[in-house]
């Protein structure tokens, strides 16, 4: 899943591809690589989670904070380690074991996460302990940075739609990327999801739990797939919300997004102009023109804001964004816009931006993520974001077939969205100037057999299109079950309760509903028989 580079921590998805390409060697490989020498991780999979009291003083009484150790390089495990961090709350019901949760991003920090939402995942504790933990190069996880690296992608992204000086443009990216290894230290090579996935091995291991068992949103489900693909043998109970594409390269995946969110507009232009308030009136296909001309006239005369900088169309699109992947946050988007239609008021769209208006749940919904700022960059969220998902991409064009593709490709992403398209646009030069990643992803996370994993798809899902979940699970097989949420928003465990009763049915009593089954838009319990997976 994938989000416009910013140096805001604003989530919705590098190098070093010899080491990824290689990191499968080890327990649990694909039957390609059993010939191959084993590296020696005896010492990392004899490791025993010590808890101990979470620090800070907004954490938390019953939240306990560990760390377990990973090798930086899993081909060359003695060439130096990296602690994992983790925080869990314990079970108060008679324990069955572990539920690691993954919350998205890439680059969005599981602890914080855990701190501030943790009552959402409080029915889970009857009978596991649930945990999660800050990825590598993430949050307290040896993160990554790109110093001022991160500015120099941002103004560069921003100037994409500018190709009067596109070598300039190019290298300014090169430099910016320069910039990232400077700053991330030895873990940007190793990092990815193919590691993180062998990291959650180590971890499931630490926790003395025999099979995994977990929760995943957004990016978090390919974090899912990918270890159902490497080791399909020690999959408990895998619950998938939110799927992220396992295939699609950058262009594709941006055109997508620029779909989903223009869906979510749609929604939310059908709601607002039931509302006497809504600034656009209420002539619904008036009000979508409305939006397209308001950007428009922004990126071509911005407004001045209070803090002396000035106001874009193109931000204003970042801030909708934000707004669409939770419906809690339709009424004060419908306040914000208002507010700026009728007197040029940017003090509440920013603030949307920010992810000020936000519920709990920042990295899963799209927001800001809840960073520990102590000992963590500032720009840690994007800086994580971009290595992760170039760690993960295989394609590398060449200068001149981006500055052809952004030519070529900028009527397609328009026409799949005049609102977000341009915005989307710029996700092409993401990886520009990075290593080339690992193709394991695409190549071989399919056809698994493992257990039976639970599949959640959003019919109004910003972020990850309904047919990424389809296509995911056509993809891994007669293990996918597919349960299909016909509500707003990203994900929907926490925003729809029919969501929320079958993914804890499943987890807790491994009780699936039937492949294909629905929740209402509305949220509301669902009916239909469901099945055992035990």
């Amino acid at each position: 899943m994938l989000a416009k580079l910013s140096t805001r921590p604003a989530v919705r998805r590098s190098a070093g591809t010899g080491a990824l390409a290689l990191a499968l060697l080890g327990a649990g490989l694909p039957v390609a690589a059993a010939d191959r020498p084993q590296p020696d991780l005896t010492r990392f999979y004899r490791q025993k989670v010590t808890w101990t009291a979470c620090k800070g003083s907004d954490v938390p009484k019953d939240l306990q904070c560990a760390k377990v150790t990973v090798p930086l390089d899993y081909v060359r495990p003695r060439t130096g380690t990296l602690d994992v961090a983790l925080a869990r709350y314990q079970a108060t019901g008679k324990k069955q074991g572990s539920v690691l949760l993954n919350f998205g991003g890439p680059g969005g920090a599981g602890i914080p996460e855990l701190a501030a939402d943790g009552k959402e995942f409080m029915d889970l504790t009857n009978g596991y302990d649930v945990v999660t933990f800050d990825p590598r190069g993430v949050g307290r996880s040896s993160p990554v940075s790109c110093g001022e690296g991160s500015d120099e992608a941002s103004q560069a992204t921003d100037s994409a739609a500018d190709l009067g000086h596109p070598q300039a443009l190019l290298a300014q990216l090169r430099k910016a990327a320069d910039e990232c290894a400077r700053h991330s230290g030895p873990v940007l090579p190793h990092i990815g999801t193919v590691n993180a996935s062998r990291d959650l091995d180590v971890i499931r291991q630490a926790l003395g739990d025999k099979k995994l068992n977990y929760l995943g949103f957004s990016y978090g489900t390919r974090l899912g797939a990918v270890y159902a693909a490497q080791f399909p043998h020690r999959v408990g109970r895998l619950a998938l919300d939110g799927v992220d594409t396992l295939t699609e390269p950058l262009s594709e995946q941006g055109v997508a997004g620029a779909e989903g969110q223009q869906t979510a507009l749609d929604d939310f232009l059908d709601w607002c102009t039931t509302d006497v308030a809504c600034p656009f009136g209420r002539d619904r296909r008036a009000a979508e023109d409305q939006v397209t001309r308001l950007v428009r006239s922004l990126d071509a005369n911005p407004v001045p804001t209070d803090s002396g900088g000035s106001f874009s169309g193109q931000d204003l699109v970042g801030a909708i964004g934000e707004a669409l992947y939770s419906k809690q946050l339709w009424p004060p988007l419908e306040r914000a816009l208002a507010s700026l239609v009728k007197d040029g008021d940017t003090r509440g769209v920013l603030n949307i931006a920010a992810g000020g208006a936000a519920p709990a749940g920042g990295t899963r919904s799209g927001n800001g993520a809840l960073v520990d700022p102590q000992d963590v960059p500032a720009d840690n969220l994007p800086a994580a974001l971009m290595a992760i998902n170039c760690a993960d991409d295989p394609d590398r064009p060449d200068a001149a077939q981006i500055i052809k593709d952004l030519r070529n490709l900028r009527a397609t992403y328009e026409q799949a969205s005049p609102v977000f398209g341009h915005y989307r646009l710029t996700q092409l030069l993401m990886c520009y100037g990075r290593p080339k990643g690992t193709d394991f992803i695409r190549n071989e996370v399919k056809d698994v057999h493992s257990a039976k994993m639970l599949l959640v798809g959003t019919r109004g899902d910003p972020a990850t299109p309904y047919r990424w979940t389809v296509e995911t699970a056509a993809r891994l097989g007669q293990s996918a079950v597919v349960l299909d949420n016909r509500g707003d928003g990203h994900t929907g465990y926490t925003s729809s309760k029919c969501v929320h009763r079958k993914v804890d049915d499943f987890l807790l009593y491994g009780s699936l509903p039937p492949s294909g089954s629905s929740c209402p838009a509305d949220g509301t319990e669902g009916s239909g028989v469901t099945g055992s997976t035990d």
